[in-house]
């Protein structure tokens, strides 16, 4: 994966909704945030379109002494609030369901003396706004009815950090595997190199560079090993000749561009030394919780970027096979968060739908000789295609990002 991933931000959340275009200009960006805009600028489009016949705004007062007391619906329909923070220090509101504690939408960091907008979709239920203030206990205030039988933006159940730790362990069990088995091909890798037998090396290359590329939940977690074991040479001084440049990318480069000797095989020995040094390291790292739901919509997004794109491809055409691990990475983390996924994400099916038709797209255009086809090789159509399911998956992975963020309650 490399270099230029990013890292989540805070903002004003309403939950996700599918069907959302996904634009793929926002690569790069921080995916909460570009997904929730989005949200946002539909929320605006129709509110819009009620030609100003909408119900006015709500302003709901908050502080450390009260929250959102006095507050009223005429009814269901699209409403925005105006939540204004009374209180001296800041803090996080969201609009729930007191039955269950169910988040509707959310507002975070709201700083003292200021007003953010809530908008969503009201329906038929029970409403009641709780304030997290800094040095606070959490306060839930009244609760509101809206009457009848309509629906709108549904609530989701708040996942805690608790929820989290065993799919954390989970996932790190699977990183450990994954990292006993990438020794053992690096070791392999690094052999050939020193006996001279590059197009045997060439062979081993592939599968290694895809085991480690399956492991896209953990990166975060592997520190500078990542930089050293699969960095790109962007920004160093002399690009690809730079000295500094290591890893699966720089073996690449020269595999497939004639080097050999005892430059290449330096290469390749501290890539097998960095993989083992990263696996001696691992069992005392750790996963950051936020990172297991971000990472199943980041993978795809690097993928998209820098995979279909052609970017990473530095000799061996191989960035299609590298997506594609990239899908089984992205799939390993939603069998890991099923079971807190099945119940709060109504999407979920058109998630594996998405990814289970960028996966046939992809595994079309390898060979038997284990050899792909590369990016710059597709048909226009194919191209398309991979693109247009691969955009399509990412906007159905979106949601799980806000979904899985750990919450008080």
């Amino acid at each position: 994966m490399g270099p230029g991933r990013f890292r989540p931000g805070r903002g004003l959340l309403i939950l996700a909704m599918p069907g959302l275009p996904f634009d793929s200009s926002l690569v790069g960006s921080d995916v909460r945030r570009a997904a929730l805009t989005a949200v946002l600028a539909l929320t605006a489009g129709v509110l819009a379109a009620c030609g100003g016949s909408a119900t006015p705004a709500n302003l709901v007062s908050v502080s450390n002494g009260g929250c959102g007391v006095g507050w009223h619906l005429a009814g269901p329909g699209w409403h925005t609030f105006q939540i204004y923070n009374g209180a001296a220090e800041g803090g996080e509101v969201d609009l729930i369901d007191p039955a269950n504690g169910a988040v509707y939408a959310e507002v975070n960091g709201l700083g003292p003396g200021t007003t953010s907008p809530m908008s969503l979709d009201v329906g038929s239920g029970s409403y009641a706004f709780r304030c997290l203030f800094d040095d606070y206990d959490p306060m839930t205030g009244p609760t509101v009815v809206v009457g009848g039988h309509t629906r709108g933006t549904p609530a989701i159940l708040p996942i805690t950090s608790n929820d989290l730790l065993a799919p954390a362990s989970e996932y790190h069990a699977y990183v450990a595997t994954g990292l006993n088995t990438l020794v053992s091909q690096a070791d392999a890798v690094a052999a050939d190199v020193r006996a001279g037998n590059l197009s045997a090396a060439r062979s081993a290359w592939l599968p290694a560079h895809l085991t480690y590329e399956r492991l896209g939940a953990a990166y975060d977690s592997f520190g500078n090993f990542d930089d050293e074991i699969d960095g790109r040479p962007d920004g160093l001084v002399g690009g690809v000749n730079s000295p500094q440049w290591t890893g699966f990318y720089r073996l690449e480069y020269g595999l497939w561009h004639g080097q050999g000797g005892p430059g290449l095989t330096s290469v390749a020995d501290t890539l097998d030394h960095d993989i083992r040094a990263l696996r001696t390291s691992w069992p005392s790292a750790e996963i950051n919780l936020l990172d297991i739901g971000l990472r199943t919509h980041e993978i795809l997004e690097n993928a998209l970027e820098f995979q279909l794109t052609g970017h990473d491809d530095y000799g061996s055409g191989s960035t299609l096979a590298t997506t594609e691990a990239n899908v089984q990475g992205t799939f390993e983390l939603l069998t890991i968060l099923h079971p807190l996924l099945a119940e709060r994400y109504a999407g979920l099916p058109a998630v594996y739908t998405w990814l289970d038709r960028l996966q046939s797209l992809l595994n079309q255009n390898s060979r038997p000789n284990g050899r792909w086809i590369p990016v710059s090789g597709l048909s226009e159509s194919s191209r398309e295609q991979i693109d247009a399911a691969c955009s399509q998956a990412l906007q159905e992975l979106a949601p799980i990002a806000a979904i899985t963020e750990p919450r008080l309650t």
